[in-house]
């Protein structure tokens, strides 16, 4: 009876959910010196370049993409995407840094990054790009 259980247990993970490879997406502002800085949920139309932080919870070779798309943009189709980039990590590797950055200055309104890694489907995150207040 007692080998009976312990062969089933094996059959009982297999139902398991695969784990993701995307652990978190983050956006960031540029520290001053070409790389992402501080983490932030929106930005003004003067943050240039925007940072996308795309953290894996594997270290193996992983083709990951992003798309910077225009969601409700004065002037711009809905669905356009804006920056388009791709990379695949080395064995070890768990984050990619992908920046983005228009010919001026960003119009204000509504973004998303789409960001995929391997076959798994599309994460997004929408974010704001305001203009700055003026006094």
């Amino acid at each position: 009876m007692m080998v009976m259980l312990i062969g089933a247990v094996p059959a009982l993970s297999q139902g398991d959910a695969p784990v993701r490879a995307i652990a978190e997406i983050l956006l960031a502002k540029d520290d001053g010196a070409g790389a992402p800085g501080d983490f932030v949920e929106g930005f003004l139309t003067t943050d240039i370049p925007i940072y996308c932080v795309v953290m894996l919870s594997t270290s193996e070779p992983t083709l990951v993409k992003m798309n910077f798309v225009a969601v409700q943009v004065a002037g711009v189709k809905p669905g356009t995407h804006v920056v388009s980039s791709q990379y695949t990590t080395r064995a070890g590797e768990n984050r990619v840094d992908f920046s983005g950055r228009p010919h001026g200055q960003w119009v204000a309104g509504t973004y998303r990054v789409d960001v995929k890694a391997g076959s798994e489907p599309v994460q997004s995150l929408t974010f704001q790009i305001t203009k700055p207040n003026r006094p």
